[in-house]
């Protein structure tokens, strides 16, 4: 990537490629319970998952439906340049959505979305940066400390600085609308998203 990610300042840590990450998860070495993920080459420890983002990923899961040509991946991996993390949702096309094992690519990617409490605050921001690099088209943060839902879209693409340039903020009462390849397919009351 063209950007020194900030982990880079810690001279005692080491870059992992993908393949490697994964190599450690085959063999055992990270179990499917460790709570780690690969973010920029790097080997991050995950905030523990709270009753209360167990519960919103519920809430979320059923309000999500499942729009023709597309399939919804819950808690699954998601490939990006040097980056393997679990999105509390994606939606893939079908024909990504890794039924012969193959994981989806950043790129596949119509839509990720992350609940998110108070230390889950740098994951997101990473999260969210790795993912407008990658051109994911439209990223959700449902946001529990302050009841919201940030939507996140026209990502950069790759550059010295990945961001997305257009931040919404939908409230309790509101209602989000689901985009898909540049396409409204569904609409989710903010209020059946927060537990």
């Amino acid at each position: 990537m063209d950007y020194s990610p900030p982990f880079a300042r810690y001279p005692w840590s080491m870059r992992w490629s993908v393949p490697r990450y994964q190599h450690l998860k085959e063999a055992g070495i990270i179990g499917p319970h460790d709570s780690v993920e690969l973010i920029e080459g790097y080997l991050l420890v995950r905030s523990a998952r709270t009753a209360e983002h167990a519960a919103a990923v519920r809430r979320m899961g059923v309000a999500l439906a499942t729009p023709p040509g597309w399939v919804v991946r819950t808690q699954l991996p998601v490939v990006f340049a040097d980056s393997l993390f679990e999105p509390d949702f994606a939606i893939v096309p079908s024909g990504a959505d890794g039924s012969c094992g193959a994981i989806p690519h950043g790129i596949e990617v119509g839509f990720c979305a992350d609940v998110l409490n108070s230390p889950d605050r740098t994951s997101a921001s990473d999260r969210l940066r790795i993912a407008a690099y990658a051109g994911v088209p439209v990223y959700w943060i449902v946001n529990l400390d302050d009841r919201r839902v940030e939507v996140h879209t026209r990502p950069s693409g790759p550059c010295d600085s990945p961001a997305y340039a257009s931040v919404v903020h939908y409230a309790s009462g509101d209602s989000v609308p689901l985009v898909l390849d540049g396409t409204p397919v569904a609409t989710v009351p903010v209020a059946d998203l927060l537990p």
